[in-house]
């Protein structure tokens, strides 16, 4: 019995995964407010009501993008901050962390910076609490480095939400570089690091 119940259990995230997958790839051309269930459920190949087995509707859809797309990235945005090297080691290592995240996953890069400020509630509150979460997680890993002694809880959280803004930025430029030429990918990687080392700069100053 639990060995049937297992096979039903994997062939239901099976189809749950087809829908992301379908939703994802649809979403490539337009935003998820335009977006029909009858789009997503002709491109898995099922029946309309076998959507609502698995989400109670496209909003519901799109939010469980939202954790496919920046669940897993939490232990990176705590690398790019980390307090190992010095801080032009710190600025390479997050924009070719960032860099590489772009190569390997640019449909959920494009969905997150269309939907961040897109038509639908529940996918934009979705996006904000992920980003408010990556703040306070970045502010832990700033509040282990010497250079914070002195800094308010508040000034260490508006640091952060600066940091993860500019991770956002630089995964947008990027993303727009993602078919130009060496040349082009490579004047976004020096703006990068030339924004995040005028980041780097004024926290330095902060307390002066």
């Amino acid at each position: 019995m639990s060995h049937t119940l297992g096979i039903r259990q994997a062939q239901k995230q099976k189809t749950r995964q087809a829908f992301l997958d379908a939703a994802l790839a649809l979403l490539e051309e337009q935003s998820l407010s335009s977006l029909g269930l009858r789009e997503v459920t002709r491109a898995v190949g099922v029946a309309p009501t076998a959507f609502y087995r698995h989400f109670r509707s496209t909003a519901d859809l799109g939010v469980a993008l939202v954790d496919e797309a920046l669940g897993s990235l939490h232990p990176m945005v705590r690398t790019t901050v980390s307090t190992t090297g010095d801080s032009e080691e710190r600025i390479t290592r997050a924009v070719e962390l960032i860099a590489r995240h772009v190569d390997a996953y640019p449909a959920h890069v494009r969905f997150i910076a269309r939907e961040r400020h897109g038509g639908v509630q529940p996918v934009r509150e979705a996006i904000r609490a992920q980003l408010v979460r990556f703040a306070e997680e970045v502010k832990a890993e700033l509040a282990k480095d010497p250079e914070a002694a002195g800094w308010s809880d508040d000034d260490l959280l508006m640091l952060a939400h600066l940091y993860v803004d500019q991770m956002l930025i630089t995964a947008s430029l990027f993303l727009e570089a993602l078919e130009a030429p060496a040349e082009e990918r490579e004047r976004v990687t020096q703006l990068a690091t030339r924004q995040l080392r005028l980041i780097s700069i004024g926290r330095s100053h902060w307390l002066d």
